[in-house]
């Protein structure tokens, strides 16, 4: 298993690689419909959709979390 202090990395990478994997394939559907090629087309939206996802992810998942607490009441 993974040491606990990599939580936040562990999480960062996770969160993106899911969400750049479901929103690349929405949006490659959504452009060009389900030519033929789509999953190539889909597979290179989505690797350069987690190239930014992850470090956008790293660092506004802990202001997001910030923000959240703070909307919530305990």
């Amino acid at each position: 298993m993974i040491n606990k202090k990599y939580t936040r990395l562990v999480f960062a990478f996770f969160m993106s690689l899911f969400m750049s994997f479901i929103m690349s394939f929405v949006i490659t559907f959504i452009n060009l419909g389900f030519i033929d090629g789509f999953v190539l087309k889909w597979l290179e939206a989505f690797v350069k959709a987690f190239i930014f996802a992850f470090p956008i992810v790293f660092i506004v998942a802990p202001i997001v979390h910030k923000i959240t607490n703070k909307l919530i009441k305990k």
